[in-house]
């Protein structure tokens, strides 16, 4: 039976989707074409309809998450005091309990800098994210340290098992910044 194009396309569109969830999530490594392919109720050897290998599929769903991670960034930047409200998102708590729909550079950037297969899209990513965090602060020198600060203490807060420390180390981070910025410092 043959399917429409239509009907691939949105295929494709599925398998980026759920790989995006399942990296951000698990990481590159631990997630298995065979796997995944199953969540979706498709075949192994379906993936290669779509995809010449999984290095081809990992630089789709960073493009997917990039554009999610823009949209997401964008909205939190908004209101009196936009910085602030996208380090209170960020270093939330539900951020941390979320990490197939959250930032993937906590999960993702040591593992494709240990793969030796850093990927052009993150570069563009957090480029982005310097920018957009340089353009609410005075001294934009700092966006490097700040988003730097965000992604360490989110990582490290999923990485912990005593919910204090995990806790602390979004709170303490979450207040330095804010300090930084020069945001009012309330509102957990």
């Amino acid at each position: 039976m043959r399917y429409s194009e239509d009907h691939k396309a949105q295929t494709r569109q599925r398998i980026v989707e759920e790989a995006a969830r399942r990296f951000r999530r698990d990481g590159v490594h631990a997630t298995g074409l065979q796997t995944l392919m199953k969540a979706l109720d498709l075949t192994h050897g379906g993936f290669y309809a779509h995809f010449k290998s999984k290095d081809e599929l990992v630089e789709e769903a960073l493009r997917y998450c990039a554009s999610e991670l823009d949209e997401i960034t964008t909205s939190s930047l908004s209101g009196d005091q936009p910085l602030a409200t996208f380090i209170r998102h960020y270093l939330s708590k539900g951020h941390r309990a979320t990490p197939a729909q959250g930032c993937p550079f906590p999960t993702l950037s040591a593992e494709l800098g240990q793969r030796g297969q850093a990927s052009p899209v993150t570069d563009e990513s957090v480029s982005n994210r310097l920018a957009q965090i340089g353009a609410h602060l005075e001294d934009d020198q700092h966006a490097a340290m700040v988003l730097s600060a965000m992604v360490g203490a989110l990582m490290l807060s999923r990485s912990v098992v005593d919910p204090q420390l995990s806790d602390r180390l979004l709170e303490d981070t979450r207040a330095s910044l804010l300090k930084l910025t020069g945001a009012d410092i309330p509102q957990s």
